[in-house]
This record gives structure tokens, C-alpha cells and sequence, in this order.
């Protein structure tokens, strides 16, 4: 697998946080989103960001990071929606790593590892800790028609549901792959 692009989600509306979290500062002084972005590129051939429309702050973060930023006008529409969008807009990728932008926490390595999964052959690849999956996600090339017509908010858990003995698990000693931030308080209890 030549190219693997790893696709950051990130134009939810953080209705519970009760603002936009994804700019908020984490404790070593980067944005949320970023920190993110920053542990997806480790393991990725290019980063393609979804934000929603007016996102300034949030989309000269992310391309200063290097990822490739493109706005999703329908993003209420829902995650599958903003999954869709994405890899539409990444045509020339042999896989995706999908990544949610809410989770800061994800090792480096962890990503690393789930690229390298897709470009040894792996159809599916998601980590597990403690015997939990988590994110991000890897899906390769042959799953572009099904991810690219999802919609709703469900993300690609009906295309992993529809192909469960392609779904090749990375079991990691990496808590940041469950760990996402829904609420204030779930700043204070990253570790980064």
C-alpha cells in the first residue's frame, strides 16, 4: 500500500462540552485538535483534516501542522457524513487512518503500528487496550465506495459490523486510544 491518509474528523459541534473544545489549550500549550493531528501525521503519507465551515482558529492550526484542511458544509449531518466527505476528497489514497480529533492522547507508535498493519495487507486494523477497541481506525483501498457513501452519525462502525473477519486487532499498551474529551474535566485527566 503506497499511500495511507490519515483522515482527522474534526468538524462535530462538542455540544456537551459547551463550546468548542477542539481549541482549547492543552497543559503543554498546544490546541486539542493539534495535538491530535501531530500524532496522526506520525504514522501517515499526508493528514486530511474535515472542519466545519468558520472554523478559522481550529483550520490555521491544523494546516500549520501540515494537514490538508477542507470545510464540510453539511457537518450537522453527522460523523459518517463528515467520513464520507473525507474520503471523497482523498481519491488517491490506497487506505485511511481515521482519527477523531477529540482524542489528543493517541501514542505516535499506536499509529505507526496501525499504518503499518494497512500497508502489510491488513483490510481493517484497530487497536485494543485492555480488551477494549478504540480508535483511530485503518480501512484500505477496497473500502473506499463503502466509506465514501456513509452517512448519519455512526462513523464506519456498519462497515467494520459488515466485515468482521477482515478486522485485524492491534492490542496496545496505549489508554489514549479509548480516551476522548467530552467534558471540561476530561482536559485535566490526559496524559500528555
Amino acid at each position: 500500500m503506497s499511500k495511507i491518509t490519515g483522515l482527522l474528523l474534526a468538524a462535530g459541534a462538542g455540544r456537551r462540552f459547551g463550546q468548542d473544545k477542539l481549541i482549547q489549550v492543552l497543559p503543554n500549550g498546544e490546541l486539542l485538535a493539534a495535538r491530535a493531528c501531530r500524532n496522526l501525521a506520525a504514522g501517515v503519507d499526508a493528514v486530511l483534516a474535515v472542519v466545519r465551515p468558520g472554523a478559522g482558529e481550529l483550520a490555521a492550526s491544523l494546516a500549520a501542522h501540515g494537514a490538508k484542511v477542507v470545510e464540510f458544509a453539511d457537518a450537522d449531518l453527522g460523523m459518517g457524513a463528515s467520513l464520507a466527505f473525507a474520503v471523497q476528497n482523498s481519491p488517491e489514497s490506497d487506505g485511511w487512518l481515521i482519527a477523531l480529533a477529540d482524542m489528543p492522547s493517541v501514542a505516535p507508535v499506536t499509529v505507526c503500528r496501525l499504518a503499518d498493519a494497512l500497508r502489510a495487507g491488513a483490510a481493517i486494523a484497530a487497536p485494543r487496550y485492555l480488551g477494549r477497541r478504540g480508535h483511530p481506525v485503518g480501512f484500505a483501498g477496497c473500502f473506499a465506495a463503502e466509506l465514501a457513501g456513509l452517512s448519519g452519525d455512526d462513523g464506519a462502525k456498519g462497515v467494520i459490523s459488515a466485515h468482521l473477519e477482515q478486522l485485524y486487532i492491534i492490542d496496545c499498551d496505549d489508554p489514549g486510544v479509548l480516551r476522548d474529551v467530552d467534558s471540561p474535566a476530561d482536559l485535566i485527566n490526559l496524559d500528555i
